[in-house]
């Protein structure tokens, strides 16, 4: 912390609370306007608590390298000259001698994924003065508006769970904790929020206009800049989501039947085109070369940079052939979404994500005993269906990527909006089909 931080940082506050209260009556309604400021007011809490926690627990970190070995040097450069910041700003990882004496300095600058945080935190920079703690409020900023956006579709489709779909999108404490500071897990969480909403007006709710396509292609490019791997989870969900959504109009259960196998024809190429046109741009994350990306990337994490994230775990050996990998991954999943159980925990840190993983459990297991005839009709819901895959082939990609607790707890947060809802959904779906019955008679 320094001392432009508690002299900005309350502008910038004071700022984003008025922008968020002009906003609000455009994004609301009498239902959803008591969870707004809350929801918003916990993303600010969570964007200096990650502040604090690497300052003072990690020493350093992510989000130390993004801003003062990042950010705080294109700055500097824009200070010397707006023409070397912005050279420096569209560079693609070249030094060149205009602006070597700040590129050299970038513990990002080579790294393509890594430096566009860097990028998106330098203009924040111009604005804040190169506050850590005001940029770390616009991140959060963006982190809420793309979980608001999640929240008003699911909202939408679900009125009658209001309270629980902002349990799921706004409220989750990894989620607003992580999902808040200046770090890749932020933007991130915004652009699946953007993405999710723009699918729901194009293709659910047939608003063909080219804000809504733009705001679709913008959030894609922003995930594939950032993990690329996160939309080869997210795009075949999202693919099926759509087809079945929209034979779930069709009334007649005959077409349906003769439908369905033409849409399992279209859709399952098309989900793996785009796993593949995904990994096209980088060779790590080719369908061949993917299981030697994540046994490397697992020793990464496991032994060099997350070795003082937290606690590690194992899954067992990984071999670099795809096989291999699916072996492994009922263990993935289960790391993923019901550990660390609570005899793991090594610190403060791991608590919160157990905790949240308990409560995960007990509804699963809930929902598999007592609620097992409902678990059958509800998995013809396209929501759920939707949920369910995203979820779960994610906590299947970083749960055997990741090999580390603390890690983890930051890499899964994605997912855990949209599991979350799925498990609510398939518990209430009785409900949901008898208050559909009865507005159908009424």
């Amino acid at each position: 912390m320094e001392q432009r931080d508690f002299i900005v940082t309350p502008i910038i506050i004071v700022i984003v609370y008025v922008v968020a209260y002009m906003v609000k009556p455009l994004v609301t309604d009498s239902v959803t306007r008591k969870y707004y400021f809350g929801a918003f007011t916990v993303r600010i809490f969570g964007a200096l608590a990650v502040g604090f926690i690497y300052q003072f627990y990690y020493h350093g970190g992510d989000t130390y390298n993004y801003h003062t070995l990042g950010s705080r040097h294109l700055w500097d450069a824009f200070m010397d000259s707006p023409i070397k910041g912005i050279e420096m700003l569209f560079a693609n990882g070249v030094h060149k001698g205009s602006f070597y004496k700040y590129s050299s300095q970038v513990y990002f600058f080579t790294d393509p994924s890594a430096y566009f945080i860097v990028r998106l935190a330098a203009i924040f920079d111009l604005i804040t003065f190169s506050s850590y703690s005001a940029t770390a409020v616009l991140f959060a900023t963006i982190g809420f508006t793309g979980s608001w956006m999640l929240f008003l579709t699911f909202y939408r489709r679900y009125p009658q769970l209001h309270f629980w779909m902002a349990i799921c999108t706004l409220f989750i404490p990894s989620v607003f904790f992580w999902g808040s500071g200046l770090l890749k897990d932020t933007i991130v969480i915004g652009a699946i929020g953007l993405a999710t909403y723009s699918i729901d007006k194009l293709f659910f709710q047939q608003k063909i206009r080219a804000s809504n396509v733009f705001y679709l292609l913008f959030s894609l490019w922003v995930i594939f800049s950032i993990k690329k791997f996160i939309l080869q989870a997210y795009l075949p969900a999202s693919i099926m989501w759509v087809y079945l959504g929209n034979i779930d109009k069709v009334k007649s259960v005959v077409l349906k039947v003769m439908l369905l196998p033409f849409i399992i024809g279209i859709s399952a190429p098309i989900a793996y085109y785009s796993i593949v046109k995904v990994g096209e741009d980088d060779s790590r994350y080719s369908i061949d070369m993917l299981a030697k990306t994540v046994r490397t990337t697992a020793n990464d994490i496991r032994y060099l940079s997350g070795r003082d994230a937290g606690s590690g775990y194992d899954l067992g050996q990984l071999d670099d052939t795809f096989s291999g990998m699916l072996k492994l991954a009922p263990q993935a999943i289960n790391v993923s979404l019901y550990r660390p159980y609570l005899w793991e925990v090594k610190n403060p840190l791991m608590l919160l994500s157990a905790i949240e993983s308990l409560v995960l459990l007990i509804l699963t297991l809930v929902i598999l005993f007592k609620k097992n005839l409902y678990l059958f009709k509800a998995l013809t819901n396209p929501d759920v269906v939707f949920c369910l895959t995203f979820s779960i082939v994610f906590a299947f990609a970083v749960g055997i990527s990741t090999y580390n607790f603390g890690t983890l707890a930051r890499y899964k947060i994605p997912l855990l909006p949209f599991f979350s809802i799925a498990l609510i959904l398939i518990f209430y779906s009785n409900r949901l089909k008898k208050l559909e019955e009865l507005e159908r008679t009424e």
